[in-house]
């Protein structure tokens, strides 16, 4: 009996061994039109990503499904629509998006034999008040209240975070711009906070604001510190790879290029796009790293590469444009929370060893929601009735034998308002796309006309990728049918059916 076992187990670990890693690299806020593979115009250089493109698949057509950062992450992890459970991001200190029956990558991934592992932004709440002590109180006045240092008992775990949803360890600061500012590894803090939040303490910023809110620090904090220290752990989680027998899947998440937009001295000028440009020379350079990692440790032929981003660039791209001449949405309208192209479609990048022809470029309409289904697929693991399912495979798009998967995708920010691709159709179901705020100068300069008042928006991208030209008026049978549809895939509760 004891014999059969031990095969048994050999032949999970033969079986684990031939099953490729996976690493997904996550960037923050990063647009479409800021990769130079994607943009002839770009003042950013992006060597190490534009190498990765050129070695996999290149989506022209790929979204996140949110304009803002937790819901995309949950919706990546999941498989599912964030907008079927929550439209808004998680602010400090709060509570977890995963409820406990939702299945989750990482888990699924477990379940395989792989060794998982997220590093980096988690913004995807914890149970706080798990170590939160009953006389906690607020501190501070107005925008400066927060919780005090002794709001919390620091030598306690924190429960609910990234090891309760699949993952294997953590290390990172859960969000860069909020508080508790100190790193977290697994389910503890390194160091305990000791001072409030000050910025006076770091170098000043390079653009724009800090956008940092208030709360507890460890004194020595260093924001700057971010990048280097989460790419070294990632490059040390490689390396530590190479000798196991068990796949492994790591989810690298960015910091940047979201706000406080800080780029280390050492790239300073290498772009032409100022701070922001620079910032993101910074997280193609981490990613140059992470990928050499895998090179020199004989780990790239044997694992898929995901690069994309959570949503399109803040709002310093208006005066960014302005400035340098440097649009990081090309060619698309909108910014960051906006429902029009720019706040959702993002780069979106897979090298498959083995699978994906190298230099190839698929304009398939994929989602981040796709992923789920995709690794499933590849881990020939039959996703749970009710799990990931607004999540299509896209393997079949990988191995070139088909060129389209969905045909629908939703987009959404904030509630009550979507859009819907059909096809080459995009339906903004209402006033317009913008949910940040309009910018009249920059409409002006690239020759948006002004609103017309309509009470919807229809787009032929096909033709007018910018979405310039409101055609609402001339296809009310077209608007009709697509405000069905939306009202179909909202109500059933799936869309990948």
């Amino acid at each position: 009996m004891l014999a059969w076992l031990f095969i048994g187990i050999a032949q999970v670990r033969a079986e684990s061994a031939k099953r490729p890693n996976v690493l997904i690299l996550y960037a923050d806020d990063m647009g479409f039109g800021d990769l130079g593979i994607q943009n002839s115009e770009s003042k950013i250089p992006t060597p190490h990503l534009d190498r990765l493109a050129q070695e996999g698949m290149r989506f022209t057509d790929g979204h996140s499904s949110s304009g803002i950062c937790t819901p995309s992450r949950y919706a990546l992890l999941t498989g599912r629509h964030h907008w079927r459970d929550f439209h808004g991001i998680v602010n400090a200190f709060g509570d977890s998006v995963f409820k406990p029956e939702q299945l989750t990558m990482p888990e699924m991934m477990k379940q395989r034999g792989y060794t998982t592992a997220a590093i980096g932004k988690w913004h995807l709440g914890w149970d706080w008040d798990a170590i939160k002590k009953p006389n906690a109180k607020l501190v501070g006045e107005g925008r400066r209240r927060a919780y005090g240092l002794d709001a919390f008992d620091w030598t306690q775990p924190i429960p609910d975070g990234p090891l309760a949803h699949g993952f294997d360890s953590y290390f990172g600061d859960t969000v860069i711009n909020f508080p508790p500012y100190c790193w977290i590894e697994n389910d503890r803090v390194v160091k305990a906070p000791d001072v409030m939040m000050d910025t006076s303490k770091w170098k000043p910023i390079k653009e724009g604001n800090w956008e940092c809110r208030p709360g507890p620090m460890v004194s020595d904090w260093d924001p700057y510190q971010n990048i280097p220290t989460i790419t070294a752990k990632g490059v040390a989680f490689i390396e530590s790879q190479s000798d196991r027998e068990e796949p492994f899947f790591l989810y690298f998440a960015f910091p940047s290029p979201h706000a406080p937009i800080i780029p280390n001295d050492q790239f300073d000028g290498c772009s032409e796009a100022g701070p922001y440009g620079d910032f993101v020379c910074e997280t193609d350079d981490a990613c140059g790293q992470l990928l050499r990692a895998l090179e020199s440790s004989g780990q790239a032929d044997n694992t898929i590469v995901i690069f994309s981003a959570d949503n399109g660039p803040e709002k310093y791209a208006y005066a960014r444009d302005a400035k340098y001449d440097h649009w990081s949405s090309k060619p698309f309208r909108g910014l960051k929370r906006d429902i029009y192209e720019g706040g959702h479609h993002v780069p979106f990048l897979i090298r498959w060893p083995g699978v994906t022809s190298p230099g190839s470029v698929s304009d398939s309409l994929v989602s981040q929601v796709d992923l789920m289904a995709t690794l499933a697929e590849m881990l020939q693991f039959e996703l749970p009735e009710g799990q990931a399912k607004d999540s299509f495979s896209l393997v079949a798009v990988l191995k070139a034998q088909s060129d389209t998967v969905r045909s629908a995708l939703v987009h959404n920010t904030r509630q009550g308002e979507y859009a819907i691709r059909d096809g080459k159709w995009l339906l903004v179901d209402a006033k317009d796309g913008y949910v940040s705020a309009r910018n009249k100068a920059w409409e002006s300069k690239h020759e948006y006309s002004a609103d017309d008042k309509q009470a919807v928006e229809l787009y032929d991208l096909s033709a007018d990728i910018g979405q310039r030209e409101n055609v609402a008026a001339m296809h009310p049978e077209r608007i009709d049918k697509m405000k069905a549809m939306l009202k179909r895939i909202q109500t059933s509760g799936y869309s990948a059916e």
